[in-house]
């Protein structure tokens, strides 16, 4: 199989946007970059474009990756090998996680910030992205129910004053769907969330968890079934088959260990700002750059 070498300058991770902002314009690859990139496989023919560069036809070998490892640490950049026959309109569906994802905060942790509760929560987050604890529904009932007789009005404000898009997802988001690919928001999250940034941005399909709320405050509970791994891979293999797709067909990002089995049967998984578990285990890792990356990965030709 023959493969590219792209090497990603991106976004930085601190550029980010609100659920209201424009985005910034996509960055071009570092200058300063661009002579250590020409030497890092010698008389290799190597193409400029904004936010990447491109090394074609190169050997996947256990020195080369051993090599991007230690180029993309010291550099600060993201080093990806592709197929060099792919191209992203191969793919008909772009999945993605929320939280940490799409947008750059937990929004049950800032809830919880709201009650004076933001560290317990957030440490049973953490536990469950890094795997830690591994029945989700436990963690997120847990979660949940801390946030019990808070006052409705708290989830506008982590909407207005907290919430941001990831670097690159508005510009990733308008790329993918010029090229008539169709976007799943699929989250353990909650659909006070999802359905606004279904609206603000165009997505096709939005699933997630919903809050119950009676007389103006949260119950503590979740209403229906709790989108978990199972049911988020479940939910990328309907939307897909809906689409006339497969899940091979699907490109999923995330960052949590519940992403992993979505992330598992999509032809192309991304791990945006993961967690280790989940770097190891995706086709793409973009520690660095934003997520309008996915738009420079494969050749337009």
């Amino acid at each position: 199989m023959a493969n590219d070498l792209v090497i990603l300058g991106g976004t930085p991770p601190t550029q980010s946007t609100t659920a209201t902002t424009p985005v910034a314009p996509t960055t071009t690859f570092p200058p300063h970059l661009q002579a250590a990139v020409g030497a890092f496989v010698p008389g290799a023919n190597v193409t400029f474009t904004p936010g990447a560069a491109r090394i074609a036809d190169v050997v996947d070998t256990p020195a080369l990756r051993a090599a991007m490892g230690a180029f993309a640490q010291q550099h600060e950049v993201d080093t990806v090998l592709v197929d060099s026959h792919r191209r992203l309109t191969d793919f008909k569906l772009v999945a993605m996680d929320m939280d940490s994802t799409l947008i750059t905060i937990e929004c049950i942790d800032e809830i919880a910030d709201y009650c004076g509760l933001k560290a317990e929560v957030s440490a049973i987050t953490e536990a469950a992205m890094r795997g830690e604890i591994k029945d989700f529904n436990e963690s997120l009932t847990r979660r949940v129910a801390l946030l019990k007789g808070l006052d409705a009005s708290a989830l506008e404000k982590v909407f207005d004053e907290r919430l941001q898009l990831s670097p690159g997802a508005e510009t990733m988001l308008r790329g993918v769907q010029a090229l008539g690919i169709r976007t799943l928001l699929v989250s353990g999250g909650f659909t006070f969330f999802t359905e606004r940034l279904k609206a603000r941005l165009n997505l096709d399909v939005a699933r997630a968890n919903t809050l119950e709320i009676v007389d103006g405050k949260l119950t503590g509970r979740v209403v229906g079934e709790i989108v978990n791994a199972e049911v988020k891979a479940r939910t990328v293999t309907e939307v897909a088959t809906q689409l006339g797709a497969s899940a091979a067909q699907a490109i999923v990002m995330g960052d949590g260990s519940n992403d992993l089995q979505m992330m598992a049967i999509a032809g192309l998984s991304v791990a945006f700002r993961a967690k280790p578990v989940v770097r190891e285990k995706a086709s793409v890792a973009l520690n660095y750059a934003g997520l309008d990356a996915l738009l420079s990965l494969f050749r337009k030709d």
